[in-house]
């Protein structure tokens, strides 16, 4: 305190709270969807991509599942990446610079932690080799790590696993491209001078996988003059690293998906097991406020299966039987529904299309009048994994429609056809062997039944409107 003279006056220090100003900690940014939508979102300065995710699944009242995902897309170079759930939004966007055209877009990834589940499909027995004493007395006798064993000696810091094969890098400056053999570990990416050799002498390092991100690239042979679609690249962390891209091409699919989850395994470890395993609990209230998912009542929660078929109404207490009725009155709202609704479709003239030919374009696994190349796309952006699938039109049959779905990372196509039984009209997949009244009623019998199909229908590619 200091007092000025003998007016009285006196000045005192007075130490104030500090105040974060309201730009520090909230941002405003941007989301994508594959149609061209967007919508800007209000998140705090550290909000992570499965926070993001979750506000966007909430307000649009999406199922919540692990598989909804943020993409960082840089269009400038045709590259993008899945975001690992506890990423800082804000951090990946700090690093694109002020002039660099890049989006961040929301769909979903069924490949994201699909490698917990089947590592055999992420990781081939010639690619994978341990070079700890510990693993290779529980390796088997070809000298292959146990499947069991695989993905947690990626989390161990005793055990040494090496990822090794061909891979073909874009030579710099040039348009050209050199097949070398390389060797992925802990502490980087190499290639050999010598040909498989594995001796340190021999070994150069190609790139710290801790200071970089794994990218795919878009349209490869188009853009870069790649050798094969199977093509992706690491950037550097830091701001501007677009000029320092490092172009690598695999020979196939599940290779090309080895080295990737190889990567993103290494950079951040235990952290991927825990995004997998650990429910998301947001940690800001205002991010639950757009919460529309509707709770179940009391009253919902003490509905029970009701007979009314006789005079008396009764309560059916055999579980058996109350799903037996209710698949009846779904069947019966469905036939309802087809003598309800007539609608003109796009047949000959004169001709009415039933509700039962056109209740699958209310469906999210319906694409349309897509091609064949665009369907393949959306189910690789979607993941490519087992039972991946999506229904399109048929471009050289005008009744037919096509599945296509995903096995071994592979998208393959099946022709429904149109078959006639008695003057109705089915959809059948086998050449009438199994027919179907409608697309919907054929969805749901291959997503139980494998049938003549090399997988069952296990996830529907999902259309994002924001």
């Amino acid at each position: 305190m200091t007092e000025a003279g003998g007016s009285g006056l006196h000045l005192r220090r007075v130490t104030l709270p500090a105040i974060t100003p309201l730009q520090l900690r909230e941002r405003v940014i941007k989301v994508f969807s594959e149609d061209g939508t967007s919508r800007a979102l209000e998140v705090p300065t550290d909000a992570t991509a499965r926070d993001v995710a979750q506000m966007l699944v909430q307000r649009r009242h999406f199922v919540d599942d692990n598989n909804w995902s943020l993409i960082e897309s840089l269009v400038s170079v045709s590259i993008e990446r899945l975001l690992e759930d506890h990423e800082e939004v804000m951090q990946v966007q700090a690093s694109w610079g002020s002039d660099a055209d890049s989006r961040l877009y929301f769909r979903k990834n069924y490949a994201k932690y699909e490698f917990f589940k089947t590592p055999l499909q992420f990781f081939p027995d010639q690619m994978v080799s341990n070079c700890s004493e510990s693993a290779s007395s529980a390796s088997s006798s070809n000298g292959s790590v146990p499947h069991s064993q695989l993905v947690q000696n990626f989390f161990n810091s005793s055990s040494c696993p090496e990822i090794q094969g061909y891979l073909s890098v874009r030579e710099s400056g040039k348009r050209s491209w050199k097949k070398s053999f390389f060797l992925l570990r802990r502490s980087g990416l190499y290639f050999s001078l010598k040909g498989t050799s594995k001796e340190p002498r021999h070994l150069q390092c190609f790139a710290e996988i801790t200071e970089s991100n794994v990218y795919t690239v878009l349209s490869p042979r188009k853009t870069h003059n790649a050798p094969s679609d199977f093509c992706f690249c690491l950037k550097p962390n830091k701001a501007g690293g677009v000029k320092d891209l490092k172009l690598l091409c695999a020979e196939d699919e599940q290779s090309k998906a080895c080295w990737m989850t190889s990567m993103r395994l290494f950079k951040h470890g235990i952290q991927l097991y825990q995004n997998y395993r650990t429910p998301h609990h947001p940690r800001w209230n205002h991010l639950t406020q757009f919460t529309a998912t509707p709770m179940r009542s009391i009253s919902e929660n003490s509905l029970v299966a009701m007979d009314f078929s006789g005079r008396k109404g009764r309560i059916i207490e055999n579980p058996v039987e109350a799903q037996t009725v209710a698949a009846e009155e779904a069947l019966l709202w469905k036939r309802r529904g087809c003598n309800r609704l007539n609608v003109l479709g796009s047949g000959s003239p004169g001709q009415t299309t039933t509700l039962s030919t056109m209740i699958h374009w209310t469906q999210p696994w319906f694409y349309g009048h897509i091609s064949r190349e665009e369907a393949q796309k959306i189910i690789a952006q979607q993941g490519l994994v087992d039972g991946v699938f999506l229904v399109r039109d048929c471009h050289s049959h005008a009744k037919a429609f096509v599945l296509s779905l995903c096995h071994n990372q592979k998208v393959r196509h099946f022709q429904i056809l149109p078959v006639e039984d008695d003057g109705q009209g089915f959809y059948s997949l086998d050449e009438g062997q199994t027919k179907f009244s409608d697309l919907c009623s054929l969805v749901e019998f291959y997503q139980l039944n494998r049938g003549v199909l090399p997988f069952r229908l296990r996830h529907c590619c999902t259309r994002v409107a924001l």
